[in-house]
């Protein structure tokens, strides 16, 4: 795998948006978005009428018309240009070091083909209970917000994919990275922790509303990915914790997990289509 020192290598953040038609919005999310040493490539999903333009030659945009976060997050991979790339969303904030602290931890950890970094919410707390791990394995991936994930483009591209079926917009809309580092996990990449603060991200985030039917539904089917059978245990143990924290009517138990049955049922579907593999 590939192995550079600080000096050599470049950045490049992978940013998925949508229906934009500026680039003001970067100035919520970047210190400075005229410093040309920071290149960012832009996927703006958005229809034929509403086209974004750069003029600078360190952000890059694609313009698609395909919808889906996992699209989006496969197109910016097949057309990054720099050793190690960023996934970012448009909703986060990045700290002034940010950059300095990333290439510093591929310099650390020369044999990390991935690493995933920390992020707070607006209050300064940490977005999640963060585990006191140096290496990720299946069991600690969990953990890990899609937009603090960086990595080596030569380890990842051609190797590692997002899976079009789970993450916003997929019929599954959850555990899109969760699915990507299991991905690279089983294509034997190395993925790293640095327990240190690149960014921080909005209060709630997309996969926290844990009592929805988007969220019941995509994580059943996630469960049952990874788990076959045990996913239905995990389906009311999770059901039950939530209500027992107050997120969920114990009268709604029943019908929530119909919901995930439905999630477990459609995902077999797809498994005998051949659009999805266990």
């Amino acid at each position: 795998m590939l192995k550079a020192t600080k000096k050599s290598h470049n950045l490049e953040i992978l940013i998925s948006t949508m229906n934009r038609a500026s680039l003001s919005f970067l100035n919520n999310m970047l210190p400075s978005i005229s410093d040309p040493n920071i290149n960012m490539l832009i996927v703006n999903q958005t229809n034929e009428s509403s086209i974004l333009v750069s003029n600078s030659n360190h952000i890059k945009v694609l313009n698609t018309l395909d919808k889906g976060l996992p699209q989006s997050r496969n197109l910016a991979i097949e057309n990054a240009s720099a050793d190690i790339c960023l996934i970012a969303d448009d909703d986060i904030h990045y700290v002034s070091n940010f950059k300095e602290i990333i290439l510093d931890a591929f310099e650390k950890y020369q044999e990390a083909d991935i690493i995933t970094f920390k992020m707070t919410n607006q209050d300064g707390q940490f977005f999640r209970d963060y585990r006191n791990i140096i290496k990720h394995d299946k069991n600690t991936i969990n953990t890990v917000n899609s937009v603090v994930i960086a990595f080596k483009l030569e380890s990842v591209k051609g190797n590692v994919h997002f899976n079009n079926n789970f993450g916003l917009g997929a019929q599954f809309q959850v555990g899109n990275e969760f699915v990507f580092l299991r991905n690279a996990i089983n294509a034997g990449l190395k993925i790293f922790f640095e327990p240190k603060v690149i960014l921080s991200h909005p209060n709630f985030s997309s996969g926290q509303d844990g009592a929805s039917d988007r969220v019941i539904y995509g994580r059943s089917a996630l469960y049952y990915k990874y788990y076959g059978l045990k996913a239905y245990a995990k389906i009311g143990i999770d059901l039950i914790i939530t209500s027992m924290r107050g997120k969920l009517a114990p009268s709604k138990i029943i019908s929530k997990f119909r919901v995930g049955l439905n999630g477990i049922n459609d995902y077999k579907l797809l498994v005998i289509n051949g659009t999805e593999i266990r």
